[in-house]
Formats: C-alpha cells, structure tokens, sequence
C-alpha cells in the first residue's frame, strides 16, 4: 500500500481539510499515513498564507523533503499559500508535482495523477461534497460550516486563497456530525472564517439556516455533549446569539472574539465593521449572560499608522476585558491585499509594543490562573502527554493535566487544580 506524509501549517481549517485529503486519498488511491516522510510515498505540504514566515518555512520545507525523499516520490503543495502563488511554486521549485489551492481539496486524487497540475480555482465550490470520513482524534470532531470569506479587511489575504463565504448545508452538518458522534467522538467543533456569519449565502436550493439555529439542531443529537466553534466575527455577535451560546448546556463557554486592535481608527483602517465600544459592549453583554465564560482574542500590534495613542486603547482594552488567552503578533504586510500599500510602523517600535502587550498578558493570566486554584472542573480528556500525565479541557476551554493513562482518554472526569502553570494546569480527579 501506498504511504502518505502530510504536514499540516497553519489554521484549525487547515487541519480539517488535511483530514479531508487523507481521507480522499485513503479511500480512492489506497495510501496509508505515516510520519516518516523518508518512506512515503507522496509528500503533502498543507501551507499557510496568513502571515509571511509560513510562506518562507515552504520553500525551506520543500528543499528538505526533496533531499531526502524516496527518489519515486511525488511532492504536492496544498492549501492557502498553493492558492496564491500557484504555478509560481513549481517555477521556484521545480520538482514539486502539482500545487491544489485551499479551495480545491476535493480534487486532491485528480491532481495525483497530473504531473505539474495546478489547481488554485478560488471559485470553486465545494460546499456540497461529501468527503470520505477521516479524523485525527477519535474524541472530538472538527467540523466545515462554510468555506471562504466575504470580508474585506485590509490586511488579510484569505478571501484572495479561499474565495467568497459560501455556508456548508446544515443537514450535512448535522449528519457528519452524528456519524462523529456514532464512532464514539463527544465533541464537535465547527469551523469557519467567520462561524457566525453562517447562512448567509447556500450555492443550492438548501433550506435557509442561519448559526444560532445550526447550534441549536446540532445539540438534539443524543449523546453528544460538547459543542465548540471558531472563530465567530464581533460585527455579526447579536443578541440572540449570544443569548443561545449562554442557555445552551452542550455549547463550550469559551468564546474567541477577534479584536485585532482596540483603536476604533485603526479597526475603521482595518475595514473590521465595528468600534472598539462595540466590542466592549459584546463582552459587557456575554459576561452578563454567561458569567463563567471564557474570552480569547487575536490582536494586531503596529498595524499601518497605528500611534502611540491608538496602541494604548489596545491596552486599555486588554486591561477591562482580561482575555484568558491571546494570540497576538507584529503586523506582516500580505500581497494583494490593500493594508500591503500603506506605511509602516517602525520594526522597533513595533517590537517594543508587542513585548508590551505579551507581558501584560502573561500577568494577566498568572492572576486567573491564580483563580483557578482548588476549583473543580469537569474535564474531557482527549491526550495523552510526557511524564505520565493525560490532558483534557475544561467547559471554558482551560487545559487540565492528571497523572493517568490511556483508560482516561474519551471520558469526562471532575478534576480539582492543585497547580498552575503559564499555559496548562495540573489536578487531581476527585473520587
């Protein structure tokens, strides 16, 4: 049998659609996975676009596997950086066979068979396949609910990688997820670019479903206990659906609200659609509703023309929400995207202020965790880690540590923090 190697870059999407081409290629071509590239037999790369570094990581990549390959085996380059650059890969580096955009995943047994193939078709409309059933995790399902993006924000290229947001239909959604559920996984986790905007455009003639109800269908199904998703949009976070991700027992009280920048000028120069007092007033109105609620974020520190004022709004907003987590990074400018033309902030200040902000976030999480200390939470644990230790996740989304094995994996156990760490806790299951 033929084997496989695919390194995954990048986002939870990302990671879905390897899922997906392992399960295209296992079922049609016969492969089986290995994570041993030195024996495989084909070598995928599923790449990112979002930022620069990714984009460089490929071609180092490449030149490594080309090195030490099996001299029979083939190269393909996936995903978004695939989208963009296109047959510009096979141009820098030649003994790449074909190049499929994120956009075309579906195609992945075609393109094996077409020497230099390039599929980067952006339009493409994969929302009604049904892909062969593949997942990495037998405890959890990541799930599609649209594929694409109809934002504009000025800094981003995934709407250049991934096309227009076209919404995956809810019955499909509903019956991968009951398979998932069937084989044994407790938790499902929607994907999209912008969850919450879901349902706002159906290629066919599909029933008309907008997120908040989609959440709701999807906890009928008996026996599944978790509902998580990423990453819902603050302009599309209405009060109904807050007030659904509140009432709703299956639905995960952790919530990832991209801010990008607390500076309402700079969000207006991001084209984000929203201000930095609606943000709040989004946080002010989930906390109200689900106290225990966790909150995490991205953020864009030295954006084009982002001032010394306009940076200490992000901080004055990091200071009244709290995150409980953060992904934060200097700006890195992309191609084809408008944000690309504009001056920027000087790299050492740019620098000066993420540090800035990565150390007030780092106290503010030393004082949460410091909250979590002796408090009991029900954990579902779902990897086995060094040491002898099992991890699993908290309703809210917190990383728990036990000692313990295998026999733990896929069950809910009610654990008691007694340690804290910078990114995981450690407890005890509790008798």
């Amino acid at each position: 049998m033929p084997k496989l190697f695919i390194e995954t870059l990048g986002c939870a999407m990302n990671s879905r659609d390897s899922e997906h081409m392992i399960a295209q290629l296992r079922e049609k071509e016969g492969y089986t996975t290995t994570e041993d590239f030195k024996e495989a037999d084909l070598i995928l790369i599923n790449t990112c676009s979002v930022r620069e570094r990714p984009v460089h990581k490929l071609f180092s990549e490449l030149g490594g596997f080309n090195k030490k390959k099996k001299k029979s085996a083939k190269i393909g380059v996936c995903g978004c950086t695939a989208s963009h650059l296109g047959d510009e890969i096979i141009k820098r580096a030649p003994y790449v066979n074909f190049v499929l955009g994120a956009r075309n995943v579906s195609k992945i047994s075609e393109v094996l068979h077409k020497d230099k193939a390039v599929e980067i078709d952006i339009n493409y409309d994969e929302s009604e396949f049904a892909f062969d059933d593949f997942r990495t995790s037998p405890y959890k399902a990541f799930i599609n609910i649209s594929i694409g993006c109809d934002k504009a924000c000025t800094f981003c290229i995934v709407p250049k990688t991934r096309g227009d947001e076209i919404s995956i239909p809810a019955d499909l959604i509903i019956n991968e997820a009951q398979k998932a559920v069937d084989s044994g996984a407790k938790e499902v986790f929607l994907l999209g670019q912008n969850v919450n905007n879901y349902g706002r455009r159906f290629s066919g003639d599909t029933e008309k479903v907008n997120f908040t109800e989609l959440l709701n269908r999807l906890s009928k199904i008996e026996k599944l206990e978790r509902i998580r998703f990423t990453s819902p949009h603050p302009f599309h976070m209405d009060d109904e659906f807050i007030e659904e991700f509140a009432r709703n027992p299956k639905i995960c009280k952790s919530m990832h609200m991209p801010l990008q920048s607390g500076s309402s000028k700079v969000l207006k120069d991001m084209k984000r659609g929203y201000t930095k007092e609606w943000f709040i007033n989004r946080v002010e109105k989930l906390r109200a509703e689900c106290p225990t609620v966790s909150i995490s974020t991205d953020i864009i520190v030295a954006f084009p023309g982002e001032s010394d004022a306009d940076f200490a709004e992000t901080i004055d907003v990091m200071k009244q929400v709290r995150f409980d987590q953060i992904f934060s990074f200097k700006y890195s400018p992309r191609p084809e995207t408008e944000a690309e033309h504009f001056p920027e902030v000087d790299s050492e200040i740019a620098s000066q202020r993420l540090s800035y902000l990565q150390t007030l976030n780092n106290e503010i999480l030393d004082e949460l965790h410091l909250e979590s200390m002796d408090k009991t939470y029900r954990v579902y644990f779902e990897e086995l880690i060094r040491d002898g230790y099992v991890s699993g996740r908290s309703d809210n989304n917190i990383v728990i540590k036990v000692k313990g094995s295998e026999e733990l994996l896929g069950t809910f156990q009610e654990v008691k923090v007694n340690a804290i760490g910078r990114t995981i806790l450690t407890g005890e299951i509790l008798a």
